[in-house]
């Protein structure tokens, strides 16, 4: 019989202490659909770093007025922002507006799945969504099958910040019901993922078959509220 493993390496770190790892003009995709599923703890010590800035964010949206990723925002950390749904926080709006933001913007759908390909080792993939309008302008078409395609590469981010609801001492990640949007394709296309987690249980805890993204695409763990 083997030896069961009952040491390891801890992953757990503050959250200015995981943050401190991000490179200033660094690609991140953040976790989250509004502020739900959003690792908010890790925002929080983003914002209060004195080094990251110039940042490049792949997520769904950024926050709200003020909050979550809105708060990056309005401290000027946010050079550039891929996502789908920017018009729910006015800020968003008001910086592209004054040049003061660069925006691609992606269909919520071609964005996850260029999430899920990065994550997959894919290089990119062919849909016709957006075919014919400005966001397809300047991208590959290709006919299949009789039908038009336009490409659309998939992403890829030097961090990933994701939210779960627990973690194991390993890292292995339960998430939170509609909490785990667009958090397991994120954590899998990244070369860092830093995982904000609510309780953190001992190896063997978790029941198998609730794990979604495994330990080993998770490089360090933040308890919520830890900025300590």
């Amino acid at each position: 019989m083997p030896t069961p493993v009952t040491e390891h390496r801890s992953l757990l770190q503050a959250a200015e202490e995981a943050v401190a790892r991000i490179a200033p003009g660094a690609t991140l995709m953040v976790g989250g659909f509004g502020l739900v599923g959003a690792p908010l703890t890790l925002i929080e010590a983003l914002c209060a770093s004195p080094t990251v800035g110039d940042l490049t964010v792949i997520s769904n949206n950024l926050g709200e007025p003020g909050r979550g990723l809105g708060r990056l925002l309005l401290d000027g950390k946010v050079r550039k922002a891929v996502g789908s749904y920017f018009t729910s926080n006015p800020d968003v709006v008001r910086a592209y507006a004054e040049g003061r933001l660069e925006v691609d913007l992606l269909p919520q759908g071609t964005l996850s799945e260029a999430i899920r390909a990065g994550g997959a080792g894919i290089g990119g993939f062919y849909t016709k969504t957006g075919l014919g309008t400005a966001l397809a302008e300047g991208r590959d078409e290709r006919v299949i099958r009789g039908e038009r395609y336009v490409f659309h590469e998939s992403l890829h981010a030097d961090v990933a910040l994701v939210r779960a609801r627990y973690a194991d001492e390993l890292g292995n990640l339960v998430y939170a019901k509609t909490a785990r949007n667009f958090n397991p394709d994120m954590a899998t296309a990244a070369d860092l993922v830093i995982a904000e987690v609510d309780e953190i249980v001992p190896v063997g805890r978790l029941d198998p078959e609730a794990i979604v993204t495994p330990h080993l695409f998770v490089d360090a763990l933040v308890l919520k509220g830890d900025r300590s």
